[in-house]
């Protein structure tokens, strides 16, 4: 087993035996939150929101693997323990409910949120006020309903100030953002990468994850 998996399934073990609590007393919990994965060598604790979403931002540009990857990390640390909460980012403007639908023509009528409750998945429907090209988007908007994530992984988004990770393949052609970037942290590819950056091996979530938890301090 590598060793990032290693430490992860350990991290995964330690938070369950927690939660259990000592033996001998059932009735007493111990918090999980005391941590294992220790920071990054010099690196400086990101910043967050006064809403505490620990958000990491995986960017890429087309076809160079972005929601794979997403899929990948997400699946694995899901399948560790963590939970995990997901956003797609898009530059394009979608009409994300169905036109004559009774939640879009409440939205019509004037509603200024509208809403789908049911016993299968729930969905908040509202349209954000008008921003600046340029200006970071809110994700403070979203944060009451990631609350319960220990992290939140973002497909896209290069304006954002949470930290940033890319994902690169040589084979498609086109420079690393990160080669315009220096507020990527690393760069996950498997081919040689034509700067000085640090890397991640495309091929082993296991490492990318561990390397995820540590860029945002998640705690086991």
């Amino acid at each position: 087993m590598p060793d990032a998996a290693r430490r992860i399934r350990h991290n995964r073990i330690y938070r369950r035996q927690c939660a259990a609590g000592p033996r001998g007393d059932p009735h007493r919990h111990v918090s999980p939150r005391t941590s294992v994965i220790t920071p990054l060598s010099g690196q400086a604790a990101p910043k967050h929101t006064t809403t505490n979403m620990k958000r990491v931002h995986i960017l890429g540009r087309k076809n160079h693997g972005k929601t794979t990857l997403v899929v990948e990390l997400v699946s694995y640390l899901a399948e560790h323990g963590y939970r995990v909460g997901a956003i797609k980012h898009t530059h394009h403007e979608h009409q994300l409910d169905t036109p004559g639908k009774d939640s879009y023509r409440h939205r019509e009528a004037g509603a200024t949120v509208s809403a789908i409750l049911s016993p299968g998945m729930n969905a908040v429907f509202w349209t954000p006020p008008p921003r600046p090209r340029g200006e970071p988007a809110a994700y403070d908007e979203f944060a009451p309903h990631f609350a319960s994530c220990d992290l939140v992984i973002v497909e896209g988004d290069t304006l954002a100030s949470a930290p940033k990770v890319e994902v690169w393949r040589a084979a498609v052609g086109s420079q690393p953002l990160a080669a315009d970037d220096e507020t990527i942290a690393a760069v996950i590819t498997d081919d040689e990468l034509p700067l000085a950056r640090t890397v991640w091996p495309r091929n082993d979530v296991a490492r990318i994850a561990e390397g995820v938890l540590r860029l945002l301090r998640v705690e086991a």
